[in-house]
């Protein structure tokens, strides 16, 4: 009995390994949204590794977790490593394209809790609200994957934290636009009080000018 048990539990992790080969060898997960203000703001989000703390949805699941700026300061040859708690595990991020206000492509290595690497696209284009921001992640499944996506949509699982992301960057962005459009306003006012004074001064100086050039009155004799 416990022969035919035996054979019985092989040949049925045969048929799942062999089912789980055929799942498919690639993912791809992306989300978009519409942010405040003109492309430079959301690319500047992302094309600096030291602004992400503004909007990363894992950036605070590990108060005490260590990070590892290098490379450029900011776009192609950045890099950025963490370490952390199970919830963030540890990795490590490069830029390895970008298109000024266009596009960021970062390599995504996972190190911990398992090993991965996946590539992360953001595209940014103008809209008559302000700014799309699409955000792609894309890799190959191994054979754990494969199995892990049997239990868990991975589309879900990394969806939502696309989403909370986005929504986060929506708020800096809006924080960056308005601070922007505040300097611009009280810079036109500036500029408009300058320009009456400045028209002022010159009225003044033209009248001194006029009433120095006028010719003396004689005094009438008695």
């Amino acid at each position: 009995m416990f022969k035919k048990i035996a054979i019985g539990v092989v040949a049925a992790l045969v048929l799942l390994a062999g089912f789980i080969t055929t799942r498919p060898d690639t993912y791809t997960v992306t989300r978009t949204t519409t942010v405040a203000g003109t492309p430079d703001i959301a690319f500047g989000l992302v094309n600096d590794f030291h602004q992400w703390n503004q909007w990363s949805p894992w950036d605070s699941l590990d108060p005490n977790m260590k990070r590892t700026f290098g490379g450029a300061e900011s776009g192609v040859g950045a890099t950025y490593g963490w370490t952390g708690n199970n919830d963030v595990g540890e990795g490590r991020m490069t830029i390895e394209e970008a298109t000024a206000n266009a596009s960021v492509r970062i390599k995504l290595e996972f190190i911990k809790p398992f090993a991965d690497t996946s590539i992360t696209t953001f595209t940014f284009m103008p809209a008559a609200d302000g700014t799309t921001v699409n955000w792609t992640m894309a890799g190959n499944h191994n054979f754990m994957s494969k199995a892990m996506c049997l239990v868990m949509d991975m589309d879900q699982m990394i969806g939502k934290d696309f989403e909370k992301g986005l929504a986060s960057m929506k708020t800096a962005a809006q924080a960056e636009a308005t601070k922007r459009a505040e300097a611009e306003a009280a810079r036109k006012v500036a500029e408009a009080k300058a320009a009456e004074e400045a028209a002022a001064a010159a009225a003044a100086a033209a009248a001194a000018a006029a009433a120095a050039a006028a010719p003396a009155v004689a005094s009438p004799t008695p």
